[in-house]
């Protein structure tokens, strides 16, 4: 019993310890860019030692891709919820609201999504955890789009509902790219909802329907 309990007294510290690591990396990455910080200011950050930092990661790469995946499945999650509030019925302009609030208030996240991209390019295996992101991402939006009723059809030069979510995720990789020169946040969510409320309704905010 004591040997079970000191057990999960070392697992919950280290959970902790390693959320810590990330959320201190984050920051860290966020304010100096991936490849400008090291191992000591990570530690530094979260207030632990090199030792604390080494038991849960091997390398400055493995805790980025680990920071990358957890705030990549976050924001999926959060953008698949602001979908699914409505249930059924979609509300368009409504939904795009919720869905540019998930996606523009943090310039943290897209300081470090940046850095991710350009090492992705770089390197096959990065690009692959990224092109699995944002294959989730179209996917939850694809899906969200298919369980709609009475949205049967997005505009026809989009193609097919696929094809709509990968527009919806262009719209937004253009429009934060601004946001990063210009940090104007709220003329970029206004942006944001006016290219997605026409990507996926008829110009007036009611859902395209088929014919």
């Amino acid at each position: 019993m004591v040997t079970e309990e000191t057990t999960r007294r070392v697992t919950k510290r280290r959970v902790r310890t390693r959320a810590n690591l990330l959320d201190a990396a984050f920051e860290v990455f966020a304010a100096k860019g991936f490849g400008r910080v090291s191992i000591e200011e990570v530690c530094e950050a979260a207030g632990y030692s090199r030792g604390a930092f080494y038991s849960n990661f091997d390398s400055l790469d493995e805790l980025f891709f680990a920071l990358y995946r957890q705030r990549a499945d976050l924001i999926a999650e959060q953008v698949s919820g602001a979908l699914a509030l409505d249930g059924p019925d979609l509300d368009v302009p409504a939904a795009v609201d919720r869905v540019t609030e998930v996606l523009l208030l943090d310039l943290g996240w897209l300081l470090v999504k940046t850095d991710f991209l350009v090492h992705a390019a770089r390197d096959p295996k990065v690009a692959e955890t990224l092109l699995e992101h944002r294959a989730r991402l179209r996917g939850a939006i694809a899906d969200r789009l298919a369980r709609t009723r009475g949205f049967a059809e997005p505009p026809a030069v989009l193609g097919d509902i696929d094809g709509a979510a990968h527009a919806v995720v262009a719209a937004y990789d253009g429009v934060t790219t601004q946001l990063l020169l210009d940090k104007d946040v709220e003329h970029a969510r206004v942006w944001l909802k006016q290219l997605l409320t026409a990507l996926l309704t008829d110009g007036s905010g009611s859902p395209q329907r088929g014919h």
